[in-house]
């Protein structure tokens, strides 16, 4: 007979369809692979060979139907992404309050869809995988999950806000701790805006089986356990409370990316030059008149650069004192930097925490503004308008936080205690843990 306590246990991942998200998973799978678990990843489709590669199995899934084989986006990715910022980049210009109604809802929708159209599938990889415990990392149910005949557990490692409460700032809100005055007319605004789509959403859940959601929320918060991606330093500890089952990781930096040389060209600088990591995701990197704006006025600072340049990275040129790729290896650049220039994602701000490097934050939807906002009332970073900061003020705060030597010895004592508090071990020891108590229950 089998002894559960030490039987390898099958873990289903399931994140979603975003590199924050499921590089996080990344991280947390590589340590429960190297005990010799069994990772299956039930990612989406686009991943194909790409968990493979790292080890873990793939049981994929589409999230809508295949793209008409005529559709020239298909032969050209590159002209999708061109398409998507030139329809979308208007809504990131507008106040957060009004991106509710044009932009925050529809890409719930979206959301909602492809987790209707994914639930067969979703049903038959469970039956397939026979998963101890499923894990999720995103921000929407999928009832198959909750359904499975397996604990369920919950990764929220998109935004903290995630977990609302009354003294907190409204989520996607990106308004001050300090100043609560606006934040009941934007949480109106989002009853408004969601109460209907959330209503159809909650009764297709609970037609597939699992329980209700709770109010206005789109997701379960698990019974058996949650974690959560924030470090110490920066949570909302003092403002809201947590049941027991909740679990903070501190930092969830994977160590499966390639290490990285520092190029010739931005290696050899003058004394009083910095070097900084530029990246503002895929989404943000592929709007390619800003990154063409961020690359001129970041080109006549004495600085060095390392650019992500993404999806549209052949459409626009870098200046002398950078080097780039549409892909670099984030998590071991960061350590190398001196600061880094992000959009505020959950993934590279906790990342840029964990190694001790102070931001310059230019937001654009979603998490983004709250962490931009987080980041600058802690004082770990500045946030910026993304698309009317002056050269004056990039420069202001390049100079400010560059310069600030107290805060970079503060910043590197926070990092010395996040690194120690190994949130991808304390992940996998939570999801181990929570998957043996099933085995052997």
């Amino acid at each position: 007979m089998t002894d559960n306590s030490i039987r390898p246990l099958t873990i289903l991942f399931m994140p979603e369809s975003a590199y924050g998200p499921t590089n996080q998973c990344i991280g947390i799978g590589k340590v429960l692979l190297d005990r010799g678990h069994r990772v299956v990843f039930a990612a989406e489709a686009s991943w194909a060979g790409k968990l493979t590669a790292l080890g873990f199995e793939e049981d994929l899934v589409d999230l809508a139907p295949p793209a008409d084989s005529t559709d020239d986006t298909e032969a050209d990715p590159g002209a999708f992404w061109k398409e998507f910022i030139k329809e979308t980049a208007p809504e990131f210009r507008k106040p957060t309050i009004e991106q509710l109604e044009t932009f925050i809802k529809p890409t719930w929708q979206a959301l909602i869809d492809g987790a209707v159209y994914c639930e067969p599938q979703l049903k038959q990889i469970i039956e397939r995988v026979k998963p101890d415990v499923v894990v999720e990392d995103n921000v929407l149910c999928f009832p198959a999950l909750m359904t499975a005949g397996a604990p369920f557990v919950r990764i929220v490692s998109c935004n903290p806000l995630e977990m609302r409460g009354p003294r907190i700032a409204p989520t996607f809100s990106g308004y001050p701790q300090a100043d609560n005055s606006q934040w009941q007319t934007f949480l109106d605004a989002y009853e408004r805006s969601h109460r209907e789509m959330w209503t159809a959403f909650n009764e297709f859940v609970v037609a597939s089986g699992a329980p209700a959601l709770d109010d206005l929320e789109f997701i379960h918060t698990s019974t058996a356990a949650n974690l959560y991606v924030y470090p110490q330093e920066a949570d909302y500890t003092d403002q809201r409370e947590l049941d027991s089952t909740w679990h903070r990781m501190d930092s969830s930096v994977r160590s499966t990316d390639a290490e990285y040389t520092i190029p010739a060209e931005v290696a050899e600088r003058p004394a009083d030059s910095a070097l900084i990591y530029l990246s503002l995701g895929s989404l943000g990197s592929a709007d390619v008149d800003l990154m063409k704006r961020l690359v001129d006025v970041l080109g006549r600072t004495r600085h060095r650069f390392i650019v992500s340049k993404g999806p549209q990275h052949d459409e626009y040129e870098l200046a002398d004192n950078m080097v780039g790729a549409e892909f670099v290896p984030q998590t071991t650049i960061i350590p190398k930097v001196d600061l880094v220039i992000t959009h505020g994602g959950n993934n590279t701000t906790t990342e840029s925490l964990h190694f001790g490097k102070p931001m310059i934050l230019l937001p654009l939807f979603w998490d983004q503004y709250d962490n931009a906002q987080r980041m600058d009332e802690l004082g770990f970073g500045r946030r910026l308008s993304t698309y009317t900061f002056t050269e004056e003020e990039m420069n202001s705060a390049l100079e400010a936080l560059l310069g600030d030597s107290e805060l970079a010895q503060r910043m590197a004592v926070m990092a010395t205690g996040i690194q120690s508090r190994e949130g991808p071990t304390k992940g996998a020891d939570v999801i181990e843990s929570v998957a043996r108590a099933h085995a052997t229950s």
